[in-house]
């Protein structure tokens, strides 16, 4: 190879390498995320990645159609407290089950609740009661990728309880909260998109076991 070849491919690589650097200095890796995303703030799409929920999370926690007989009408939300699943009733003896963290030794419930609100990227303010118990949290913190309430919640009526996202996959199928329902943000989006307000939500016990073939489905 000549001079002049040595020269001009000399000059080809440095222009490659520039527009390389160049076009990696201006583009956000995050940029994808933006896409049907009109809805959150910019902050929010970018720094939160819905592929990176389900690594922490155990295969059977993840979401899935699985047969559930019951007797409770489609768009029944059922939180199975001891085995860490929700299922949102389908119908035909299916459900569309998802994975789930519950409330902490001595703070699990039970009970029949509904919907009572819906939020996107909602801001959290501790209640009293937990204020009272842990008096280091913040008294408030705006709804974003930051938030422990995650992308979503749905607010249970007459309670200080809510089914909501959470920044920390791991903690799904564990006893971790003060009696919120915690899912991945992926899954609690897509439940958020299939229930409405005034959705029936029965919450079972920490000593409920369902028994296969049940006549009365759940109990």
């Amino acid at each position: 190879m000549n001079i002049f070849n040595l020269k001009t491919a000399a000059a080809v690589a440095t222009f490659v390498a520039a527009t390389v650097i160049s076009t990696t200095a201006s583009a956000s890796p995050f940029d994808f995320l933006n896409m049907n995303r009109g809805s959150q703030q910019p902050s929010q799409a970018t720094a939160y990645a819905p592929s990176d929920d389900q690594s922490e999370v155990r295969a059977d926690l993840r979401r899935q159609i699985v047969n559930y007989p019951t007797n409770e009408a489609p768009g029944t939300i059922i939180v199975d407290t001891p085995h860490t699943y929700l299922y949102l009733v389908m119908g035909g003896g299916k459900a569309l089950r998802y994975g789930i963290g519950v409330g902490r030794e001595g703070f699990t419930w039970s009970g029949v609740k509904t919907v009572e609100k819906k939020a996107e990227w909602p801001d959290w303010t501790p209640p009293p009661e937990m204020i009272q118990r842990q008096p280091y949290l913040p008294r408030f913190v705006a709804g974003g990728p930051t938030n422990p309430m995650g992308a979503r919640a749905m607010y249970l009526s007459g309670s200080v309880y809510r089914i909501h996202g959470t920044n920390a996959p791991s903690t799904i199928g564990g006893q971790v909260s003060s009696g919120c329902i915690r899912m991945v943000n992926d899954d609690v989006i897509d439940l958020y998109n299939r229930v409405k307000v005034g959705a029936k939500v029965v919450v079972l016990p920490m000593s409920h076991e369902r028994r296969a073939g049940s006549p009365n489905g759940i109990y």
